[in-house]
């Protein structure tokens, strides 16, 4: 029964009561005290061990979210998610808790934050709502946005230790908490423009234009195409695809789907899903389509098309078999939490997962090929496609900015908020932008901002200055998207202003300018903002990107994007190599610049261990090698080369406890053997993790190649790719069949004779290891020499399969 109803006290004990019968609880509050938490938690805990599907998000808006409240969260149980809002200077104040079974939806929204007071006696207004499947979902909806936003955190002990320093911190330096930021609650700047009908629109721009009859693959998909059926013939289950904005990503995971009866297609936006559909419904317009987005499941569709924020809840994926597609793709994935994804995809048991995207390796976001266990079927960057002609060159201006970025506070994976507005919201500065735009530009211009106000603030000058451009950002109402971009792509508009809107899924090929006005903190956001302005048209020669380049985190880095890799330098300031047509021009003052911040400190060392302690802080404890190598922002072999392994890294990273440390200088030379010795083939290290197989206390001790044999043939025979890239030469054929005479004789002639290093040693037909491991230090020394042995296992056939 449909009810609404107003609650001004005793909001808790309703919340109780509905926290004993649900099945799916989510909780959005601006701040948590350990009151409050103390008041639910038994309740919680129960909810969890019945199976619930618990989710909490919590603001650090003014630090006022208690450090004792947090961790109180994390020791109810490990199956209820936490993640924490960083408002960054951005007012934080939602209060919303919903509650779903199998029957009933309902949802409360108010005043009540999470403590005893607001729960039980304090003066609270709250609305409750029953059983009214459109509002619930609809909140449903913006909750897993806010829960799921790159601007969350997952709770864990790595981040609520960050959180304690922070809180200390602030608490102390801002004893006037509530004057300060009264400020930062003012109105924004808004722009005036006629009021619109608020739309979700794109620009689809499709393949089969100049085409007749079916549409075929082309450009890069052909090659991609070829690609993944080679993958499938060596028997891989999971592959990724690597291609850059522009190049028809989703028409090729469209012609790639043909081969499979059932298909899900997952995204993180519901733009992204329809759009998906229309390629798709145009290279195979016999099958059937649905969207299931919560509201709606038309089951009978071949092909379905989910967002992860839905289907990422318990009660929605649960309503589908877990053998029920025989393909599932995921598009650019990347943007959402991966543990979301994983929760879904353990579910699932597809005959094969396909995972695209267009973000180029360039060391970031490696959980990319976590998901297709490291398997990269086709990569082609958008310099490539430049080369190919596919995408449209580009002309580079790299402008001066006088900023002192270094005076403004760095929170670990952006500069503070209000800190940078103040830097940026200057006059001086903007007209030295707006200049800087009139000596380069072309006819129609993205600009890419750091901040709402920042766009807001430049459109207006810009505007005053007789230019016609307009402020698009998430917040706006009354604006219509697809509207706006209609007028810039006829002319009628010179700059849209955005802050991340056009970052992806968004198709404007007229676009010939790109223009920077922030720092770069994520390489990977900016190359996809490039891609914005690489595709072709018939109107466009080639794409002018100006960037203003201060003193920033990244700026001596980000020009390695443009590198082809073609020519080396001996000079210590970075020289990219460009494709044919190409141009990079700086002014004098951005190379001195880079000059000195390449000469002031090391930044490939400062970037690794960033990347590293990121990757701490998401998963909550110290990552493994391989974890590195997978999950991690850089790329796994840097490590190796600028500490010798990665082990020498935590080392020299102060990660190791005193005990690891006197571990790791006892035995150095040993993990160094095992990361450097060479591997043409993987049988050495199938040989060394044979022996491990034997358990921390023997793995070290002699081993004779028939001891090795059963195991070894198995671990190469059970994959078909280990098969065929390891062992499918002419004398390995022979080996197919298990025969332990030859098997042995293969195994003591390559690789226990050809083992590189002074600490194993392989006489009367017996492998051992040249050092005893004392007994307080033999579970680190096992621990890290079977990390260092699966890590290069992996790498090893990754590198191979390519």
């Amino acid at each position: 029964m449909k009810k609404v109803e107003l609650i001004t006290r005793n909001l808790g004990k309703q919340l109780l009561e509905k926290i004993e019968s649900a099945s799916t609880i989510c909780i959005l509050t601006s701040f948590v005290m350990k009151s409050g938490v103390d008041f639910i938690k038994e309740a919680l805990k129960r909810a969890a061990e019945r199976g619930a599907d618990i989710k909490v998000c919590m603001g650090d808006y003014l630090y006022i979210t208690q450090p004792e409240a947090i961790k109180e969260l994390l020791s109810i149980d490990e199956r209820i998610q936490l993640r924490l809002w960083k408002s960054n200077g951005v007012s934080f104040h939602p209060k919303a808790y919903l509650f779903q079974s199998d029957d009933h939806e309902h949802l409360f929204i108010g005043s009540s934050n999470l403590s005893r007071s607001a729960l039980n006696s304090g003066v609270e207004w709250n609305v409750s709502v029953s059983d009214e499947k459109d509002v619930f979902e609809e909140a449903m909806t913006e909750f897993l946005h806010i829960f799921l936003s790159p601007q969350t955190v997952p709770v864990n002990n790595e981040t609520l230790a960050q959180y304690i320093e922070n809180y200390e911190s602030y608490h102390q330096s801002s004893p006037n908490t509530a004057k300060e930021w009264s400020v930062v609650e003012e109105q924004d700047l808004m722009l005036s423009i006629d009021a619109e009908p608020s739309l979700i629109g794109l620009t689809v721009h499709e393949q089969g234009v100049g085409y007749e009859g079916e549409i075929q693959p082309r450009f890069a998909q052909v090659e991609a195409l070829e690609e993944l059926e080679r993958t499938m013939e060596e028997d891989y289950q999971k592959a990724l695809v690597v291609m850059a904005t522009g190049l028809g990503k989703t028409y090729l995971a469209g012609f790639f789907a043909k081969k499979f009866n059932r298909i899900l297609f997952i995204a993180h936006r519901e733009e992204i899903l329809h759009q998906a559909k229309i390629s798709f419904q145009k290279i195979m317009p016999e099958r059937t389509y649905g969207i299931y987005n919560g509201k709606q499941k038309e089951a009978e569709a071949t092909t379905l098309f989910a967002s992860i924020y839905t289907l990422s809840l318990k009660q929605h994926f649960e309503r589908f078999n877990s053998d029920e597609f025989d393909l599932i793709i995921i598009d650019e994935f990347h943007h959402a939490a991966a543990d979301t994804y994983q929760r879904v995809l353990v579910y699932f048991n597809p005959a094969f997962l396909l995972g695209i995207t267009a973000t180029p390796d360039r060391n970031d976001n490696k959980d990319v090929y976590a998901l297709c266990d490291g398997n990269v079927a086709f990569r082609l960057d958008f310099l490539q496609a430049i080369e190919r002609n596919w995408l449209a060159p580009f002309k580079y201006y790299g402008v001066y900015d006088d900023t002192d970025y270094s005076q403004i506070s760095w929170l670990g994976n952006r500069y503070d908020e209000e800190e940078l507005l103040r830097a940026q919201l200057r006059e001086d500065l903007a007209s030295k932008i707006l200049k800087a735009w009139e000596d380069k530009r072309q006819t129609r211009t993205i600009g890419f901002c750091s901040s709402i106000k920042q766009a807001n603030y430049l459109s207006n000058y810009f505007n005053d200055h007789g230019y016609k451009t307009v402020s698009l950002h998430s917040q706006q109402v009354g604006i219509s998207r697809a509207t706006t971009i209609s007028k810039l792509e006829e002319g009628k508009l010179d700059v849209i202003f955005t802050v991340d809107l056009f970052n992806e899924g968004v198709d404007i090929p007229p676009v010939d300018t790109l223009l920077f006005v922030r720092p770069t903190e994520s390489l990977n956001v900016f190359t996809q903002q490039i891609g914005r302005g690489l595709r072709l048209h018939p109107e466009k020669e080639y794409c002018t990107i100006i960037d203003l380049i201060g003193n920033y985190r990244n700026a001596d880095i980000k020009l390695s994007l443009f590198d082809t890799g073609e020519k080396k330098t001996n000079s210590n300031f970075f020289e990219p190599t460009v494709p044919r047509l190409c141009e990079i021009n700086l002014d004098i003052k951005v190379i001195d610049l880079l000059k000195e911040m390449v000469r002031k400190r090391h930044p490939r060392r400062e970037k690794l261990l960033s990347d590293y302690l990121t990757l701490k802080s998401e998963i909550g404890r110290r990552p493994t090698y391989l974890e590195l190598h997978l999950k991690g922002g850089s790329n796994s072999v840097e490590y190796r080369q600028e500490w010798k392994s990665y082990f020498g890294f935590l080392s020299w990273a102060e990660e190791l406890s005193t005990q690891e440390l006197e571990v790791y200088h006892r035995y150095e030379k040993w993990f160094w053997d095992v990361e450097k010795t060479s591997m043409t083939k993987s049988y050495k290290m199938v040989v060394l993790l044979s022996m491990l197989e034997r358990g921390l206390s023997d793995w070290y001790k002699g081993i004779t190649p028939s001891e090795v044999a059963p195991f070894f043939h198995h671990y190469l025979m059970e994959k078909e790719y280990r098969k065929q890239i390891d062992f499918y030469d002419k004398s390995s054929r022979k080996l197919w069949d298990y025969n332990e005479e030859r098997v042995s004789k293969l195994i003591s002639t390559m690789p226990m004779s050809k083992w590189t290093g002074e600490m194993v040693s392989f006489e009367d037909g017996i492998f051992r290891c040249t050092f005893d491991v004392l007994p307080e230090d033999q579970e680190i020394v096992f621990n890290w020499t079977k990390q260092i042995c699966e890590y290069r296992l992996h790498y090893h056939f990754e590198r191979k399969a390519k």
